[in-house]
This record gives C-alpha cells, sequence and structure tokens, in this order.
C-alpha cells in the first residue's frame, strides 16, 4: 500500500515537472510562473482532500462530481504534455548516446536542448481536451439530442407497423442542477408523440430522494396511447453506499420502486405486457438489473413466462452486457432489447457516418447505438443525465424515437 502511494506521489511529480516546463515557454513572467504553480498546488490539496473526505454512507454528492471534474481538467492534459515531451526525451537520449558514442564528440552536452515547438505542440494538443471538458461541464451535460432509428423486422406484426417508441434511460436525478434544462428535455420527449415511452433504469444514483425535486418535471410527460413503462437500473437498488441497516437500504429500495409509480410509469419487475393494436399483439418484457459486472436480479425465464418463439417481444434490459451473454442466444428469440447503462462514458468522439468511439468500446461490445445478430437487435441509448464526471464531451444526452417497420432486412 505505502509503494502505490509512493509510486503515484513521484508519477504526479513527473506529470508536473513535465506540465511546468512546457509552461515556461509561453510564459515568461516570474510572478505569472509561480502563480501557475500556487493554483496547481491548491488544486492538487483540494482535490485529494475532497476524495478523502468521501462518506460511503452517502454516496456522490455535488462536491465528489465537481472533484471528479478538477481531476479530469487537471491531468489529463497534463498527462498529454508529459507523453509529447517524454517521447522528445527519448529521442533527445537517443540524439545524444549517438553523438557520444559514434561522432565522439564530448564538448557537446549529453542532451540536445529541448526544442520550444515541440513544447507548444504539447501544450496545443492539451488545450483540446481542456476546452472540451470545460465544454462538457458547462453546455454538453444539458445538450439533449433526439436520436431517430428505424428497424425493419419481417416478423413484426401488421398492425404495428411504423409503431414509434421513445427510450429515455439513466436519468440520474441526483445529478441535476438545472430545472430549465430537465424541462426542456421532457419537451423535446412530448414533441415526438410516439406511441408508447420506455424508461430503461437508473432514476436516481442512489437515494429515493434524489428524484424528489424533479417528479413534477417527469410528471410531465404526457400520456402515451400504449403506456409508459420502465425497468430497474443498478443504481436503483442502493448498492453503492454503505447502509445503516440492511432495513434502510430495504427501505430506500421500496421508494425507488414507488418512483417510478410516481412519474406514471409501470415498473416491470421480471414481467411482461401484452400490447394489442387493432387484431395485432406484440409483448413488452421488463427485467430486473443483470449486468455482467453488476447485480444479476433480472431472471429472463421468469420475465418471458408464457411467451413463445412467435411472439413479437420487446426487451427492456438496463445493462447490454445481458444481450452479449444471455439475451441474443436465447430461443425465445427477443427481436428487439433496449438497454442503457454505459452513457458512452459521457466522453468520445461521435461524426455520424465517419467515427463512433469511446474508451467504453473497450468494455462493452454494445456501448450506444444499434447492433443486431442474426435478426435480433440491441438499441444502446446513450443516457439522459450524467454520472461521476459531472459534463458530456462528444456523446451527448440522448432521447431515443424508434420506428418499427415490417417488411425483409435489405441485404
Amino acid at each position: 500500500m505505502l509503494f502505490r502511494f509512493l509510486f503515484l506521489c513521484a508519477l504526479l511529480l513527473v506529470i508536473e515537472l513535465y506540465a511546468f516546463q512546457a509552461i515556461k515557454t509561453v510564459v515568461k513572467v516570474r510572478g505569472l510562473l509561480i502563480t501557475y504553480q500556487i493554483i496547481s498546488l491548491l488544486l492538487f490539496i483540494f482535490i485529494v482532500y475532497s476524495f478523502t473526505q468521501f462518506d460511503r454512507s452517502v454516496g456522490q454528492t455535488k462536491q465528489t462530481m465537481i472533484t471528479m471534474g478538477l481531476l479530469l481538467l487537471v491531468f489529463i492534459p497534463k498527462i498529454l504534455i508529459t507523453l509529447v515531451l517524454f517521447t522528445e526525451d527519448i529521442f533527445r537520449v537517443g540524439a545524444g548516446a549517438v553523438n557520444y558514442l559514434i561522432e565522439y564528440d564530448t564538448r557537446a552536452d549529453f542532451l540536445p536542448s529541448r526544442r520550444k515547438f515541440i513544447s507548444q505542440i504539447g501544450l496545443g494538443i492539451a488545450a483540446i481536451p481542456f476546452l472540451s471538458l470545460i465544454y462538457g461541464m458547462t453546455i454538453g451535460k444539458y445538450n439533449y439530442r433526439v436520436i431517430k432509428q428505424r428497424i425493419v423486422f419481417p416478423d413484426l406484426p401488421d398492425g404495428f407497423d411504423g409503431f414509434t417508441i421513445t427510450q429515455i434511460s439513466d436519468v440520474h436525478s441526483g445529478s441535476f442542477d438545472n430545472p430549465e434544462k430537465i424541462n426542456y428535455a421532457i419537451d423535446l420527449i412530448n414533441e415526438q408523440n410516439s406511441d408508447l415511452i420506455l424508461f430503461t433504469g437508473d432514476i436516481v444514483n442512489t437515494h429515493a430522494k434524489e428524484m424528489n425535486p424533479w417528479i413534477e418535471a417527469f410528471n410531465r410527460i404526457q400520456p402515451h396511447a400504449f403506456g409508459k413503462y420502465a425497468v430497474l437500473g443498478n443504481h436503483d437498488y442502493g448498492e453503492y453506499i454503505d447502509w445503516p441497516t440492511p432495513a434502510d437500504k430495504e427501505e430506500n429500495f421500496k421508494e425507488i420502486k414507488a418512483l417510478y409509480s410516481k412519474i406514471g410509469f409501470d415498473l416491470l419487475l421480471n414481467q411482461n405486457k401484452k400490447i394489442k393494436k387493432d387484431s395485432s399483439e406484440i409483448v413488452i418484457v421488463g427485467v430486473e438489473n443483470w449486468g455482467k459486472n453488476f447485480k444479476q436480479a433480472g431472471d429472463l425465464n421468469k420475465a418471458s413466462e408464457g411467451l413463445s418463439e412467435k411472439d413479437f417481444k420487446i426487451l427492456m434490459s438496463h445493462d447490454p452486457s445481458h444481450w452479449e451473454f444471455e439475451i441474443k442466444k436465447d430461443e425465445k428469440h427477443f427481436q428487439l432489447t433496449l438497454s442503457g447503462h454505459t452513457h458512452g462514458l459521457q466522453f468520445g468522439i461521435e461524426i455520424p457516418g465517419i467515427i463512433r468511439w469511446s474508451p467504453v468500446q473497450y468494455v462493452y461490445k454494445q456501448w450506444a447505438g444499434l447492433y443486431e445478430n442474426l435478426g435480433r437487435y440491441i438499441y444502446v441509448n446513450r443516457g439522459f443525465g450524467f454520472h461521476a464526471y459531472p459534463g458530456r464531451v462528444g456523446i451527448m444526452p440522448e432521447i431515443t424515437v424508434i420506428q418499427l417497420k415490417k417488411g425483409e432486412k435489405l441485404a
């Protein structure tokens, strides 16, 4: 433990030294350099202090979110500067070795001097995440996008051709701090005028009381002709803090389940609900959370009891790893699964038709958007809210509108 602490301290010191070397190339006023060092030290002290004050009985707070934002804002740019200058140092050492061993020039310094433009390149690269993280914490976290997706199924019942579903996921109401933006997002949901709305879990970060200030806003979601259904997400179980007693945890869980009904959603707990339109029928199936690395309360067999392969089924399962490890192979053939959970890590690059990348893709095979396997689809919503990092960079909060179409899949 002590060794790891000392190693971390040494690493942070190296990062600070490299960053300061780069800063010196553009700042020549001694007073400004001293000011930079003082601010860096104060931020470091604040970040360390805030993390030491984290209370496992409380969980995430506004301060912990601010601390996480500052941690990323301060150290990601400095890490990039360090990588650029360290790479230059590798070449400097190589050039010094060649100069000393081959050219036998003992008059010159072993290490060639650091090139100013390399430091400037490092600062330029570092400015990109620095500005992006500021944008993410001020604008990006409420920059809602309505994403429309059409999915074609050969076995879709005739009456549901053209049927529309709005999906929201990962509200994380305990992170909200702007009522005006939340009400704007609710207006966007209502403007879609979909036939059905589905909420795929995580209404809070941990505590049921986090949702209380926002119940009125979410009650503004208009009734949908074919209903409003929801399932639980991993954060809805209160698993990430230390509770005074098991009874307190259970009471909070009951209150969280009640929240869904308070905003007009029918909560499906390993259950299914048949929806009829004219003479056609589809089934909404809702499982409790099942994640490869998270709580596994979902029971697919119980949720689909009485259903067969021929029934057209829309499954709500919060964690997309459930689809990867169980759902896509299930004999009952779940035509469409709706998930959330990943948030797209709230950080990445998305340019439609060109690139879609986030570090979370190295953890989840299905992390944002539509995926297909042998005629079975999963759509992963990027999330409505935010958690841990108080912002979004590149991966914007999402309201999904899915249109079901009957027809043969195009080759």
